[in-house]
């Protein structure tokens, strides 16, 4: 379990990043990268019932960011992880989330000094996939 457990959070980190410098080049006239793999709060696809539970939710004072999505955490359904990511690829940060010991996914992360450009938070949801909303520093 541990093994499964390690390969799938680092295969989301890697994701998240990956999707994460996807969303930066992408042209504002073509079609969102990653349609039906990644959801926004503007871009929710199949999920356009989910985007209040499911979009990460970002509170933003100084350097610190907080990220929270306002999900149920059950054993069958609940949010497995977020990360914040640079706009470069860097990850800041990532917490992984235990439906058994978390009620809420709620993380905090500290944007580096100086950093004064757009920023990614992701939440990934067991059932309902990666969904990401963009910040500005």
């Amino acid at each position: 379990m541990t093994t499964r457990r390690t390969f799938l959070e680092k295969s989301l980190l890697i994701t998240s990043a990956l999707a994460c410098g996807a969303l930066r080049t992408a042209s504002a006239a073509s079609q969102p990268p990653f349609t039906g793999i990644i959801y926004t709060a503007s871009n929710p696809g199949k999920w356009s019932e989910k985007v209040g539970s499911h979009a990460p939710q970002i509170h933003v004072d100084g350097r610190k960011v907080t990220i929270t999505t306002p999900h149920p955490m059950s054993q069958d359904h609940y949010i497995v992880r977020h990360t914040l990511v640079l706009n470069d690829g860097t990850v800041v940060g990532a917490k992984t989330f235990f439906p058994v010991k978390d009620t809420k996914a709620i993380s905090t992360y500290t944007l580096p000094a100086e950093y004064k450009a757009v920023w990614y938070a992701t939440s990934f949801c067991n059932l309902h996939d990666l969904w990401v909303t963009e910040g500005l520093q």
